[in-house]
């Protein structure tokens, strides 16, 4: 019992509220749909919105970012012309450069508090002082 007391108290410890989460892109097909009366037809093509990679890459912001198939987690530093100069999350020493063309813009994940995560581990963390609690006066 006291071993896995001690294991879920570690691992909620190493637990982070914290997770990166792809910013959803406003539509603007769809606000003008819902603002006109008239009919637009079906099959028309719609051409997605730009998407400007160096305003949703602005300093200092702690992303997740797709190149080329491979996922880094970084923070930007700055921007020299079209390319990208960053920096790994836990080593600010080592330098990345990437070319705007080769992130993907669609999987740019900024990194936001997640308030259910948080809330589940309010939760277990009561219930975890509340069943040792009741153990020590057993």
């Amino acid at each position: 019992m006291r071993k896995n007391f001690y294991f879920i108290i570690v691992l909620f410890s190493l637990t982070s509220c914290y997770t990166y989460q792809v910013k959803k892109q406003v539509d603007p097909a769809a606000d003008n749909k819902q603002n006109t009366a008239a009919p637009q037809s079906p099959n028309a093509p719609q051409a997605p919105a730009p998407i400007n990679i160096q305003e949703k890459l602005a300093s200092g912001k702690n992303v997740k970012i797709d190149v080329e198939g491979k996922s880094y987690k970084v923070i930007v530093d700055k921007w020299e012309s079209d390319s990208l100069v960053a920096h790994p999350v836990h080593n600010p020493k080592k330098i990345m450069k990437f070319h705007k063309n080769q992130i993907n813009a669609e999987k740019i994940a900024e990194k936001r508090f997640s308030q259910p995560i948080a809330d589940i581990i309010t939760v277990t963390a009561y219930a975890a002082i509340g069943a040792g609690i009741w153990y020590l006066l057993q």
